[in-house]
C-alpha cells in the first residue's frame, strides 16, 4: 500500500516532460514569429507571445486541478461534460462571433473561447464512457450507430459553422473504435469513399463510374461462391450516389477559399495558366511556407534570425504555420527534433493506455493519442503541402489559449487516470 503522501507523486514523468518541452519550444517559436523586431517586451500584453506565457500560466493553474481531483471523477461525469459542450456549440448559433467566416467563437471582453477544442475532449470521454459499459456491444449494428452518432453529432455541430479543419479531427475516434472491436469492413469502407471521392473530383462522375463497375463486376465473376447479382449492384449504386454528392457539394455548397484549395491541391483546374495564377494567389500561405521552410536549410538561420519570418512574409505564422518558423529558424535539425518529440509523446501515450487496467481508461487514452496524431500529421502536412490548406493548429505549439487549454485537459485528464492505475498496485 502506497502512503498518501507518495500518491499525488505518482505521475508519468516522461509523459508530463514531454509536454513541457513541446509547449516551452513552441512558445519560443510563437515569439519569433510575432517579434516586430523592436526589443522583447515579455509584459507587454498587446505581443502575441506575451498573451500566450498567460495561456501557459493558466494551463499550470489547470493541470493542478485535473491532478487534484479523483480519477473516477471524470468517468463519472464524462455524460454531463459532453452535455455541456455539445451546449456550448449549439448556443454559437446565438452567440457566436464570426472570425475569417466561421462562428466558432464566444467573445469575453476582448478575448474569444473556441468551445470546439473542449468538445474533443468531452466525445473522448464520452466515447470512452459508452464503450466501457457493460451493456455495450461494438459488435451490435444498434450500438455501432449509437457510437456514431456520439462522435457526429459535435462533428456536424462544428461543420455546420464552416470549420472543416477541426471536424475533421473526429475522424480520430475511428482509430480507438478499431482497436475496441469494429468489424474491419469499416475501416475498409472509409478508405473506399476517400479515393471514391478523389476520383470523382479529379476524373469525374462518368470514369470513376465506369472504373468502380469494373473492379466490382471483376470481382463478383471471379469468386468461387459468388452472391447474388444484387449486391454488386448495390454496391455501384452507393458508389455512384456517393461520388455524385461529392461532386455536388464541391460545386454548390463549399465555401469559395475552400474549393480553391481542393482544386490547387487536385490540380482540378484544366488551364494551366489559370492554375498558376490560382497558386499565386489562393496558395500564397502555402507557397511562402515552403520557401520559410527551406530557407531554413540544415541548421537553420538561428532564433530571431528567419528572414522571412521576422518579415512577415507567413500569414498567420504565430498559429497555423506556426512549423515554418522552426523550419527557417531551426532548421532541418531543430524540424526532425521536433517531429521526434511528438512521436515520442504520442508512443508514449499509447504505452501508456495498454498498460491501463480499467476499459475506460484505456480507450480514453487511445482518443487522446489518435487526435494527437490527426492534429499533428494535418498541420505538418498542410505547411508542407501534402495536404489542402486546413485552418487546424499544431498541438501545444499553436499560438491560443483555446487550443492550449484543450490539449492541456485532454493530456492530463490522461496523466491522472494513468497514476490511478499506478496507485492501484
Amino acid at each position: 500500500m502506497l502512503r498518501e503522501t507518495d500518491r499525488h507523486f505518482k505521475f508519468d514523468w516522461l509523459t508530463i516532460i514531454l509536454f513541457f518541452l513541446l509547449v516551452g519550444f513552441g512558445w519560443v517559436n510563437i515569439l519569433s514569429a510575432s517579434h516586430s523586431g523592436d526589443a522583447i517586451e515579455l509584459f507587454n500584453f498587446s505581443h502575441s507571445y506575451s498573451k500566450q506565457l498567460i495561456f501557459i500560466g493558466l494551463s499550470v493553474v489547470l493541470i493542478i486541478f485535473i491532478l487534484s481531483l479523483e480519477a473516477k471523477f471524470y468517468e463519472r461525469f464524462s455524460s454531463i461534460f459532453y452535455l455541456i459542450s455539445i451546449v456550448s456549440l449549439v448556443g454559437l448559433f446565438i452567440f457566436g462571433k464570426n472570425i475569417n467566416g466561421a462562428t466558432s467563437w464566444y467573445a469575453i471582453g476582448s478575448m474569444t473561447l473556441q468551445p470546439s477544442e473542449f468538445a474533443k475532449t468531452a466525445t473522448a470521454l464520452a466515447v470512452a464512457k459508452y464503450l466501457s459499459d457493460l451493456n455495450t456491444d461494438i459488435k451490435s449494428f444498434s450500438d455501432q450507430l449509437k457510437l456514431f452518432g456520439i462522435i457526429a453529432l459535435p462533428a456536424l455541430l462544428i461543420l455546420l459553422q464552416k470549420d472543416a479543419g477541426s471536424t475533421l479531427v473526429y475522424s480520430a475516434f475511428f482509430f480507438v473504435l478499431y482497436r475496441e472491436g469494429l468489424p474491419q469492413i469499416y475501416l475498409v469502407i472509409a478508405v473506399l469513399a476517400v479515393l471514391l471521392s478523389i476520383s470523382a473530383l479529379k476524373f469525374g462522375l462518368i470514369i470513376t463510374l465506369l472504373v468502380t463497375a469494373f473492379i466490382v463486376l471483376t470481382y463478383h465473376f471471379t469468386r468461387k461462391k459468388r452472391p447474388s447479382f444484387f449486391q454488386p449492384l448495390m454496391v455501384i449504386l452507393i458508389s455512384g450516389a456517393l461520388a455524385f454528392t461529392v461532386r455536388f457539394i464541391y460545386q454548390n455548397f463549399l465555401p469559395v477559399h475552400q474549393k480553391d484549395r481542393i482544386t490547387i491541391w487536385l490540380s482540378l483546374e484544366k488551364d494551366p495558366v489559370k492554375l498558376k495564377q490560382m497558386k499565386q494567389t489562393i496558395a500564397y500561405n502555402l507557397n511562402e511556407s515552403e520557401k520559410a521552410i527551406s530557407n531554413g536549410g540544415f541548421a537553420g538561420k538561428g532564433f530571431l534570425q528567419g528572414t522571412r519570418t521576422t518579415g512577415n512574409f507567413v500569414p498567420e505564422q504565430h498559429t497555423d504555420y506556426i512549423f515554418t518558423t522552426v523550419g527557417e529558424e531551426w532548421g532541418f535539425i531543430g524540424s526532425a527534433l521536433t517531429v521526434i518529440v511528438f512521436i515520442l509523446l504520442i508512443i508514449r501515450v499509447i504505452i501508456l493506455a495498454e498498460r491501463q487496467k480499467n476499459q475506460f481508461s484505456r480507450m480514453y487514452g487511445y482518443a487522446v493519442a489518435s487526435i494527437l496524431f490527426i492534429h499533428f500529421n494535418i498541420n505538418i502536412g498542410m505547411v508542407m503541402g501534402l495536404i489542402p490548406t486546413i485552418g487546424i493548429p499544431l498541438p501545444f505549439f499553436s499560438y491560443g489559449g483555446s487550443g492550449l487549454w484543450g490539449f492541456t485537459i485532454l493530456l492530463f485528464i490522461f496523466i491522472k487516470l494513468d497514476s490511478n492505475r499506478i496507485n492501484e498496485w
